[in-house]
């Protein structure tokens, strides 16, 4: 069997993406978690370029995202994949790196990557994968969630993932990344409002890239009840907690229980 990492050159170049809707409120705790993760002593020489893509904001997310040293792309689509692909197109293009040579990095402005997850996803690329499909820790939960509803969500969610942990089947836009050769070559992420993630991971799929689906190097995800994005991870847990109507509440880590 020939060896993937074969006539690969090595990952010079790291575009980090993060798409944001009215993220003031999340944001910052988000670009403080990347910039630990971009400090890691494994990035040493890698050039990296960390993208904002501030969709429709009406509040202060790209001033916010530019003060902590982000470019900043503003798009008006409200959707997530539209903005996704707004923010790799700009941070390919200020790399200027070969693709082959350029590994793309995704998450989310309300969540928080752990300090090696920059660095655990260039060791993959390393061993020859294509794309890294990660998996998302909740921590802090509002306190208005129904307790038996977290404990479903969270039993299922990992009995779910541990059994195949190479094979799960969760898809986060949270905890993603993939080579930009990969992403070119399927056409990158769908213009989709949400799914833009798990259609992506699907193209990569039929285009018989090399995917790794790990449970290790969680990305820590809020569960708040108004997310941004239709039908996503919100959408999914007020089903759950048998509510439907997009609510908007307060910071989860202002009025919230934290579980381990």
């Amino acid at each position: 069997m020939s060896d993937p990492r074969a006539d690969r050159p090595p990952i010079g170049a790291l575009a980090v993406i993060v798409p944001a809707h009215d993220e003031a409120l999340l944001l910052p705790r988000a670009l403080d978690a990347l910039h630990t993760a971009a400090g890691h002593p494994a990035l040493h020489g890698v050039a990296l370029s960390l993208v904002v893509a501030a969709d429709l904001c009406r509040d202060d997310t790209a001033a916010i995202a530019r003060t902590a040293g982000a470019d900043v792309v503003e798009v008006s689509a409200r959707n997530a994949g539209i903005a996704r692909h707004a923010a790799i197109r700009h941070a390919l293009r200020r790399l200027g790196t070969p693709e082959s040579a350029t590994w793309i990095a995704t998450t989310d402005a309300d969540s928080r990557v752990p300090p090696d997850w920059l660095a655990h996803q260039l060791a993959q690329a390393a061993h020859g994968w294509d794309a890294v499909v990660g998996t998302v820790d909740v921590t802090v939960w509002p306190a208005s969630y129904p307790a038996g509803a977290q404990t479903r969500y969270t039993a299922d969610y990992r009995r779910a993932a541990s059994r195949s942990p190479h094979a799960h089947p969760h898809v986060h836009g949270a905890n993603l990344g993939l080579s930009a050769r990969a992403y070119r070559a399927v056409g990158g992420f769908p213009p989709l409002a949400s799914g833009e993630d798990v259609a992506l991971v699907a193209r990569l799929d039929r285009a018989r890239f090399r995917v790794l689906r790990t449970t290790a190097c969680p990305v820590d995800t809020s569960a708040r009840f108004a997310g941004r994005a239709p039908g996503g991870f919100s959408a999914h847990l007020r089903r759950l907690a048998g509510t439907h109507p997009p609510v908007l509440e307060p910071d989860p880590s202002l009025t919230s229980r934290r579980v381990t």
